[in-house]
Parts: C-alpha cells; structure tokens; sequence
C-alpha cells in the first residue's frame, strides 16, 4: 500500500565537498520524490549532539560528531509515495562496501564513514529529524 511521506535527507560534508549536490538531487528526483525543504548549513555541535544522540554512548560518538560539524552539509526534506523506504533504496546499505550497485553510497562513498548521505530509516526519526533540522517548519 503506498502513502505519502516526508523524509529527511542529509548530503554529509564529504558529499558537499565533492560537489556531488546536484548528482544527489537528480537521483532523488528521478525516483519521484519532490524537494520540498532545503537548507545548506554547516551544523553546530548542539545540533550534531542532538541529531546522533542515540549514539551518544557508542565509542564512535565523537569521531560523528566532529565529521558533521567538520563543513557544510545540506540538509532536505523530500515528499513522495512510500518516500522513507524509497530514499533508503536509492542511499544503500550503511557500509559502502555491501551497498546495491547504483545506489548513491556504492557509487560515491569511500569509506563507512565517509559515505556521503543520510537518510531517515523510519517515520519516528524522520519525524524528529525534520522537527530537528527544520525548526520553522517547510515550505509547500
């Protein structure tokens, strides 16, 4: 059963800084979602903090932190039939490495860290990663 959603999306520093912007928004695109918020930003640490805080107690906290905080990311928010789980289809699988082929993490990122993207792997968190990058809400 499709419905429509929002999700979020986040071009990471490594992806901004190889220009791959564009690329990125065109794949999107192409699978029908529509860019309905954008912001390019580069993120403070309270934000970064507060984005991976489930992580918090994790060893690699830190190293996250301080590559999201490291140059500007852009952060959107797309809308389309089924947008949570076709985003995650289009980004691929966390490690680059067992990424599908022509998804934008087996054809861009360089290492687990260093790959690129993220994207909301659920309605809660996108919820709150919308709320959370987008505090005045988007424009329709």
């Amino acid at each position: 059963m499709s419905e429509s959603q929002t999700t979020f999306i986040m071009v990471k520093p490594d992806g901004v800084k190889r220009q791959l912007v564009d690329e990125i928004i065109r794949r999107f695109e192409s699978i029908g979602l529509t860019l309905i918020g954008r912001r390019d930003i580069t993120p403070s640490l309270e934000l970064a903090e507060t984005h991976y805080g489930i992580h918090k107690e994790r060893p690699f906290f830190s190293e996250v932190v301080d590559f999201i905080t490291s140059g500007p990311v852009v952060a959107m928010a797309w809308m389309g039939e089924n947008a949570i789980s076709e985003a995650r289809k289009l980004i691929g699988a966390t490690n680059w490495e067992e990424a599908e082929p022509g998804t934008i993490r087996a054809d861009f990122a360089r290492s687990i860290e260093e790959n690129v993207i993220h994207g909301s792997d659920g309605e809660d968190t996108a919820s709150f990663e919308l709320g959370l990058w987008f505090p005045d809400g988007l424009e329709n």
